[in-house]
C-alpha cells in the first residue's frame, strides 16, 4: 500500500517529507514522479489531473487537501470511495481574520483613501456607517466568523440551507428566508460550499434585494459569483463595492476587468491557506485507517457535495 500525492499547481517537497516522517514505514509518491500505480491505495489530492483516477485500480480512499472537496467530487472520472476533507480550526482563525479586514477596508473608507493617495487628495471623512453582516454558508468556516464578528460588536445574521442555531446569531434558511435576510444588510460574505444549487448564487437577482450601496465580500469559490451581474451592480451603485480572494480562473488573467476596479479589493485565494503540518497528520491518521479498514475522519457526504 502506498500513499499518492496528486497536489499539483505548488512545491510539495515539505509536503512529502512531513507525510513520510509521520509514515516512516510507508511509501509516499508524488503524482508525475516514477509511481506503480498499482500499490496506490490512499491519494492526497488538489487540482488532481482528470486521467489519474483509471489508473489507480486498487484506490481505497481521498483526501483534498483543504477544507473544500467541490473540484474533486465534480471530475466525472472520480471512483466510489470515501472522500475526506481537512479540518483545521486556524483556518477559520484567519478567514475569520480576512473577512474582518475587508469589512474594515469599506467601512473605514480604505478604498477610497488608496484611490486619493494615487491623486494627492487629502479628503478625510467618517467612517461609512452601517453594520450588519450576513453569512451565506454556516458550515465550519462560516460559524466561526459569525461568532468573530458578533463578538466584535456587529450584527451578525447567517443562512444555511438546513436550519441552524448559533448564540447572538441571526439564522436564516431556505430561499424566502434568505431574501428576508438580504434586505436589510450593508455587508454579505460567501462562504457556500460550491454546489449544483449554490453555483452562479451571487448574481444580479441575489445583488437587487441588497440595500443599495452594499459590499460583497467573496472567500469561497469563484464559481460562486456572476462576474458581469456583478460589474454591472457596482457600475450602477447597487454595490459599493467588492472583495474578491477566489475567481473562476485562478490566477486571475491580466486582461480581467476586475483588474481596472477601483472599488474591488483583490486578493490571490489567501483568505485560508491550508498549514502543511495540519493537513500531514489528518491524511497520515487517515492513512492508517484506511490500511486497518476503519472508516475515515472528517468523510464528506458526496451527494450534497460537502
Amino acid at each position: 500500500m502506498s500513499l499518492l500525492v496528486a497536489v499539483t499547481g505548488r512545491n510539495n517537497e515539505k509536503l512529502i517529507a512531513k507525510l513520510q516522517s509521520l509514515l516512516p514505514n510507508e511509501q509516499v509518491v508524488e503524482w508525475g514522479k516514477d509511481v506503480t500505480t498499482c500499490e496506490v491505495e490512499f491519494v492526497l489530492a488538489w487540482n488532481p489531473p482528470s486521467d489519474l483516477w483509471k489508473r489507480l485500480p486498487n484506490l481505497k480512499a481521498i483526501s483534498s487537501y483543504g477544507a473544500g472537496v467541490d473540484t474533486l467530487l465534480a471530475q466525472p472520472e472520480l471512483p466510489d470511495v470515501p472522500v475526506a476533507r481537512i479540518v483545521d480550526p486556524n483556518l477559520a482563525v484567519s478567514m475569520s481574520e480576512y473577512v474582518l479586514h475587508a469589512i474594515g477596508h469599506f467601512k473605514l473608507r480604505f478604498n477610497q483613501y488608496l484611490n486619493n493617495k494615487n491623486e494627492l487628495l487629502w479628503k478625510p471623512r467618517r467612517v461609512k456607517a452601517g453594520n450588519k453582516v450576513g453569512i451565506l454558508g454556516l458550515g465550519q468556516l462560516g460559524k466561526q466568523v459569525a461568532v468573530k464578528l458578533k463578538d466584535l460588536g456587529y450584527e451578525v445574521s447567517g443562512w444555511s440551507n438546513s436550519p441552524k442555531t448559533i448564540a447572538g446569531v441571526s439564522c436564516f434558511s431556505g430561499e424566502k428566508e434568505l431574501t428576508t435576510m438580504l434586505e436589510s444588510l450593508d455587508y454579505v460574505v460567501c462562504l457556500l460550499p460550491l454546489t449544483e444549487n449554490t453555483q452562479g448564487i451571487l448574481n444580479k437577482s441575489l445583488f437587487d434585494k441588497l440595500p443599495q450601496g452594499a459590499v460583497l465580500i467573496n472567500v469561497a469559490r469563484g464559481d460562486h459569483l456572476n462576474e458581469a451581474d456583478l460589474l454591472s451592480a457596482l457600475e450602477s451603485g447597487q454595490l459599493a463595492g467588492a472583495a474578491l480572494d477566489v475567481f473562476s480562473t485562478e490566477p486571475l488573467p491580466a486582461t480581467h476587468p476586475f483588474w481596472q476596479q477601483q472599488n474591488i479589493l483583490l486578493t490571490p485565494h489567501v483568505s485560508a491557506v491550508t498549514s502543511v503540518e495540519t493537513a500531514s497528520e489528518q491524511v497520515a491518521q487517515n492513512y492508517h485507517r484506511v490500511k486497518q479498514g476503519q472508516a475515515i475522519h472528517h468523510a464528506v457526504n458526496q451527494k450534497v457535495g460537502y
